[in-house]
């Protein structure tokens, strides 16, 4: 199959205006552009990787049903050619006085002022979305170098009684009908390729097989901050209908690999609530909005969230190169590190899940220094149903793995269990814990699971 009939151009909305983008290069970060080619410097560098908020905007795109989902994002590792079909909305194109900007005045939340726009816009995120979420989580992705995170709590909490519902649907109708006048199909601008399609995608990678596949970036857009790497070629599946499919079976959950962790949560929280709480902490919601699970699994990371638990779930991934598919438990994906079973051109179509069996115990345990979105120094999911132990671990080896002697030794009880850990891991010594540290954590954890401790009870004890 060859490439044909696609776009040459980059199609979107910035505040409100539609745009037809050809010659700029999509691999470049969508916070450089704004900065550099429209001026629009409201929107701040401050940490480049993804983990401050400075840089947050809001993606606006139409939901099935035809309503409008906002979300939050990071414009600092975002690509640019992610943005096509959506619009852009910083916090310039807030209309007149907006109620989050009212309340951030009325409630004091502004200091120094560096991170007053990335806060204005997750809160922005927030007055729209209306999802249930609690300000804290709307702001978990945000630092304030100030320390003002009580006016700004209380700001988010006051914005929406600001709020004036005719001017906002007025502006919701008005955005609904830009996005309907995009250009909708694939597009391909230089080396960037967006299909709509798996079999475009297949044709794509089997001609250009050294092409990086770039999902929400959360990872891969720091080869562009920090190593300045040219992305070239690139597939970018974010577009691909098949591969953000999902359906629940009465067993699994099975989703395609584009699902972003925010479209996946119900799902995966239904599995387990520890999963939920787990994908809540995975990231803020700037990560949460693009972030993908098949993007996790493919990066390989040994301190990847997610792969210990679909390893103590038992979860496999279908694979597709052209036209052939095959299916591989996660068990045997991994190979070394940041290495998989992935041939040439090759890439994650879905992911099964299994559900948890009747009477089955689960438990996931995260261990970071920072509660909300900080990477894992340990991250363990214990499963046991019936005879069959399965214990999934991160941060312990080069790669995400089971701990096969400890599951073995369960049955022997939990303090044979443990030292089979010291046989099965000898994790590294590195900037977020020590080996003896890592090995002994993991022993707690275990023994945290045997007692029936849940990941929380630490910060639910009452003084």
């Amino acid at each position: 199959m060859t490439i044909s009939r696609v776009r040459t151009s980059l199609d979107f909305c910035l505040n409100g205006e539609a745009l037809s983008l050809s010659g700029e290069d999509p691999t470049r970060t969508l916070l450089t552009w704004l900065r550099e080619r429209r001026g629009l410097v409201g929107t701040k560098e401050g940490c480049a990787e993804g983990d401050c908020g400075a840089c947050t905007v809001v993606l606006a795109d139409a939901a099935q049903g035809g309503s409008l989902r906002y979300q939050p994002i990071n414009s600092c590792i975002l690509c640019l050619g992610a943005i096509d079909g959506k619009e852009v909305i910083t916090v310039e194109g807030l209309k007149g006085e907006h109620p989050v900007q009212r309340a951030m005045v009325d409630c004091h939340g502004s200091q120094c002022g560096f991170c007053t726009p990335g806060f204005v816009m997750a809160m922005y995120a927030h007055y729209q979305r209306a999802d249930g979420a609690s300000p804290a989580d709307a702001i978990a992705g945000n630092l304030c170098r100030c320390t003002g995170y009580r006016p700004i709590l209380e700001a988010c909490e006051q914005s929406r009684a600001l709020a004036d519902p005719k001017r906002d649907l007025a502006e919701n109708e008005a955005l609904l009908s830009r996005l309907g006048r995009l250009p909708g199909g694939s597009f391909r601008v230089q080396n960037f390729f967006a299909p709509v399609s798996v079999a475009e995608l297949a044709a794509f990678l089997l001609e250009h097989p050294q092409a990086t596949i770039l999902a929400g970036g959360t990872d891969v857009g720091l080869w562009i901050t920090k190593q300045h790497r040219d992305l070239d070629p690139v597939a970018y599946v974010g577009r691909v209908t098949e591969l953000r499919f999902l359906k629940e079976e009465k067993d699994c959950v099975e989703m395609g690999s584009a699902v972003t962790y925010e479209d996946a949560y119900a799902a995966l929280a239904g599995i387990h609530p520890d999963i939920g709480e787990l994908v809540r902490r995975l990231g803020a919601a700037q990560v949460r909005a693009t972030g993908t699970l098949g993007g996790n699994i493919a990066n390989g990371s040994p301190i990847g969230d997610t792969m210990p638990v679909l390893l103590a779930l038992g979860a496999s991934v279908a694979l597709q190169r052209g036209q052939q598919q095959r299916t591989v438990a996660l068990d045997d994906f991994y190979t070394g590190y940041r290495k998989s079973v992935l041939q040439p051109g090759e890439f994650i179509r879905a992911i099964r899940i299994p559900k948890l069996k009747r009477a089955a115990r689960f438990a996931v345990y995260k261990l970071s220094k920072r509660f909300d979105q900080d990477i894992s120094a340990v991250c363990a999911a214990f499963h046991v149903s019936g005879n069959e132990a399965r214990f999934g671990f991160g941060g312990m080896a080069a790669t995400p793995a089971r701990a096969l002697r400890a599951e073995k030794m369960w049955s022997q009880g939990v303090e044979a269990a443990c030292a089979a850990l010291a046989e099965d891991f000898k994790p590294i010594s590195d900037m977020r814990a020590s080996s003896w540290y890592r090995l002994a954590a993991a022993q707690g954890l275990l023994r945290k699971f045997h007692a029936a401790v849940g990941p929380r009870a630490l910060l639910e004890l009452q003084p």
